[in-house]
């Protein structure tokens, strides 16, 4: 069965992204106030009120500033491992459905296989995702600090990928950021460059089950990336490894200010837009 995916905000301003397989509708993080969720929604034709779950990758704001109100509003329940429960309690308020899942595990939503897996940032107990059914395979992976081998495993045989790509390394050396933030976006527990992003995307792209993967360049900074130097980064090392953008895959940078197409992905991982 095809799955529909459309990035709803992505970056340091908010981050959501809408996922549907036949029976089950996700929203991944909710970033974003609910008014502004409600109005992204809306604009990919799309109900909050159908919403069956909101899976949660970690704590901070621009994970979750609009989770409690949209769980409440539609009686949504949300899944978090315990140490984001623990961390974000007092900002999500009081919920009827609280649902702990372990940073490392397999679970099943409707038609959808859900796994979690660690990453390395600087929350209580971050995660990223896959989900997938027995034609298509989409990975969620940002907010990482570095890049680890239990990541590259997770994110293997992927058809749709969300990764991070947040700032360009000269931008954000020569940029107005002090220091002490610099070091943190830096550091093991912060985020990753494009270059970095570009080195290791050709791996994951090697195990892709699809002949024609989408990749989107994720949780680009406003200040320190532009989407055309992750595009130009990430393109230029795929190139080197013998991938053509149109020709081998779909390259797009998440939006920011406003919701990307619903596109639906079948078992050829052709993108389309919903009609």
């Amino acid at each position: 069965m095809a799955l529909e995916i459309a990035v709803l905000a992505s970056g340091s301003s908010g981050n959501a992204i809408y996922l549907n397989e036949g029976n089950i509708t996700l929203l991944i993080d909710a970033g974003l106030s609910g008014k502004e969720i409600e109005r992204r929604m809306k604009k990919i034709a799309r109900n909050p009120a159908d919403l069956d779950a909101l899976l949660i990758t970690h704590e901070h704001g621009d994970h979750i500033k609009g989770a409690g109100v949209l769980a409440r509003r539609y009686n949504i329940p949300i899944y978090a491992t315990e140490g984001t429960w623990k961390a974000a309690e007092k900002k999500l308020g009081k919920l009827k459905s609280r649902q702990k899942r372990l940073t490392k595990e397999r679970w099943q939503l409707g038609g959808l296989t859900i796994e979690s897996f660690p990453i390395p940032h600087d929350a209580a107990e971050p995660v990223g995702y896959t989900f997938s059914n027995e034609e298509i395979k989409v990975g969620l992976a940002t907010d990482m600090g570095y890049i680890t081998s239990e990541i590259t495993e997770a994110l293997q045989g992927l058809d749709c990928l969300l990764l991070e790509a947040n700032h360009d390394l000269d931008l954000l050396r020569e940029g107005s950021y002090p220091v002490r933030l610099k070091r943190r976006i830096r550091s093991e527990g912060g985020h990753l460059s494009n270059e970095e992003t570009a080195r290791w995307l050709p791996e994951i792209l090697a195990s892709s089950r699809s002949n024609y993967p989408v990749v989107f360049l994720s949780h680009l900074s406003a200040e320190n990336n532009r989407p055309e130097l992750a595009y130009l980064t990430v393109k230029n090392s795929l190139k080197e490894a013998g991938y053509n953008i149109g020709d081998d895959l779909i390259l797009k940078c998440a939006p920011r200010r406003e919701p990307g197409k619903l596109l639906v992905l079948d078992n050829l991982c052709q993108e389309g837009e919903k009609s």
